[in-house]
Formats: C-alpha cells, structure tokens, sequence
C-alpha cells in the first residue's frame, strides 16, 4: 500500500469510527435520561421509568421514595395510582360488553342509564362519553354544548361508563376489572382500595417543599375513572397485549383508536391531536404513537405506546407539582429523549 492510500484509509477509518461514536452517543437515551433526572432542576424526580422494546426492557429506574417522611426508597414493583390513565380500563371493559351484543355505541345513555331525569339523556350517546364530546358537566345540570359538537375532557363520562358496564353485565365494576387483570396476568393491577399492600404515598410539591397527601379523592363512584392502581411493568404487559390483539377483537379495539375527535394536550404538542375512546392518537417528528397522562392525589402519569417499534414509554411519579407549568415536566423530557433514540425507526 501506498503511503497516500495508507493515510486515506486511515483517515477513512478514523472518519467512520468518529461518525459511529456520535451516533452512539446520540442516540445513548439512558445516558440521557440519567443526566435529566440527576440535575435536579427544576425539581427532583420521584418516580419510576420503564421503557420496553419488543418485550424486552430497555431501561428501568426508580428514583426516590415511597414516602418523603419514611425516606423508604421506591422500588420498580411499587405500586402508583395512575388517575386518568385508568380511564383506558374503562374504555375497554364498555367494549367488551359491545363485543358481548349488551351495549351499541351510538344508543342513548338513557337505555342502560334509566335513572337520569334531563331531557339529553335521550341524545347523549355512549360513543360521546367515550370521547368526551358530550356536553354533561353535571347530570342534573343542561349541557354545556349539543352533544357531539364540541369536546370538553373530564371524569364525569367514566363515571357514567362505569355505570353503564355494571347496568350491562350485572356485576360490579371492580369484578370485571379484576377479571380483566387476571387474564392479562397483570399481578399487580388492582382496583382502589385501603388494603392495597406497597401503595406508595402522593405528594404536593411547591418550591421543594413536600407534603404527603394524606387522604386520597378517590371513591367507589370515580374508580372508572382515576381508580386503577398498578406498576410500570403491569403497564408494559397492558401496552403489548392491548395494541397486539390479545385483549379486544380488531373491529372494537379499531373503533378504540380511530380518531373520532381533536383535542389539544401540552406533553404531546400545541397543536389539536387525534382522540378516540380515552386514547389520544398522536404523530410527532414522523413517529405516529398512543398515549395520555394521569394527573393527581399528589400523582402524576405518562404511559405511551409506538406501534411500529412495539415500545413502551412509562413514567409514574408520586408527586404533583403546584405549578401547571411544570406539570409532566420531566415525562415530557422522557418522551423526547426516546422518540428521538434509536429505539425509534
């Protein structure tokens, strides 16, 4: 070899191993995440992170502790109200009983919800509670909007779901959701309750300063909605089986994650997304993915899935930080951080 080939080739060489290095390091998404949540700022992480490929887990961690006057530190089975998260069960197990010919979608609520007195319950559909387009702020209340012309996001349409599930099926929610979690061999999901055992504890946080949450919101009504109490593996096992056929058939869990509605959320972008049954449908920087956050009791929830790569991106925090500013902070951070990793195509 030539001196003139020899030092092209070793140029060549040194080329390629400084590009593979940069790749490497941008794409070093748990060097990344580690640096985020040892900066402290603009507050600490308490919580736990599980990212999952194909089956496998890519990344898991968990930072702080159960309880900040205990100072017991979080482990990664340690149990999290998850709040609106749980609104995904819900929009499942009303499915379920449409596969089972108990409920149609586009009926008035009044049929499976004989009680209500308002005039709308006869409009009001089922779709529209799943979807958060119809109007009820209070049911002895008038609608805020005609039903199916506007959305408007919040608790009051699990809750009715969850009593249209029981009119249904003749059994209580917390039956049917148990049943759920044992077929999908999630061991660690579970209805709310006092005796749930490793429950950690909420926190507010303002400024740095913490306090426990020491009575919790949720009821026998609102478990449809912000009731459900699991751990970030549980999700990872819901995540795979959910958008893997292995939950619903394809015609409903379809009609699950169709976008029936627009609706705007600061972690997935300032622009309007899809939304279907508690389910936002979400593409950004090319990358088409699921997702929606919890937010509450001193908790806060992220919990997404990518398709295409059959990855999970899961963070539970047991704390709420006073400022709707920095609300998902640091779940926000996460989901960049991965979406932009090689873990993604």
């Amino acid at each position: 070899m030539t001196p003139f080939f020899k030092l092209t080739f070793i140029a060549l060489a040194f080329l390629l191993i400084s590009c593979n290095s940069s790749a490497q390091l941008k794409d070093d998404y748990s060097a990344k995440i580690d640096s985020l949540l040892k900066a402290q700022n603009p507050y600490n992480f308490n919580g736990v992170i599980l990212i999952s490929k194909n089956g496998k887990i890519k990344y898991s961690k968990a930072y702080g502790f159960t309880n900040i006057n205990t100072k017991t530190p979080l482990k990664l089975d340690d149990k999290f109200e998850i709040m609106s998260n749980s609104k995904q069960f819900t929009s499942v197990l009303l499915l379920k009983e449409v596969e089972k010919g108990n409920v149609n979608l586009q009926s008035p609520i009044k049929k499976y919800l004989p009680e209500l007195t308002q005039s709308w319950a006869d409009s009001v559909t089922v779709h529209q509670l799943l979807n958060h387009t119809h109007g009820i702020i209070d049911t002895k209340k008038p609608l805020l909007f005609k039903a199916g012309s506007d959305y408007k996001y919040g608790n009051l349409s699990n809750i009715l779901l969850g009593k249209i599930i029981e009119f249904t099926s003749k059994k209580t929610y917390v039956e049917l959701a148990k049943e759920l979690f044992e077929q999908q061999k999630m061991k660690n999901t579970f209805c709310y309750s006092k005796d749930i055992k490793n429950l950690v504890s909420g926190h507010n946080l303002n400024n740095q300063d913490y306090k426990v949450v020491d009575s919790t919101f949720i009821n026998t009504e609102n478990i449809p909605a912000d009731g459900i109490i699991t751990t970030v593996k549980d999700l990872a096992i819901w995540n795979k089986n959910l958008h893997n056929g292995k939950i619903l058939k394809p015609e409903t869990y379809k009609l699950m994650t169709t976008e029936s509605v627009k609706s705007q959320h600061n972690v997935f972008g300032k622009e309007k997304m899809g939304y279907g049954y508690n389910i936002r449908i979400v593409k950004e920087k090319e990358t088409n993915y699921f997702g929606h956050t919890g937010l509450g009791d001193g908790f806060a929830s992220l919990n997404i899935y990518v398709p295409k790569d059959d990855l999970s991106i899961i963070v539970l925090e047991n704390q709420m930080v006073e400022s709707s500013d920095l609300w998902y902070y640091f779940e926000t951070k996460i989901k960049e951080i991965v979406l932009k990793s090689n873990l993604v195509k």
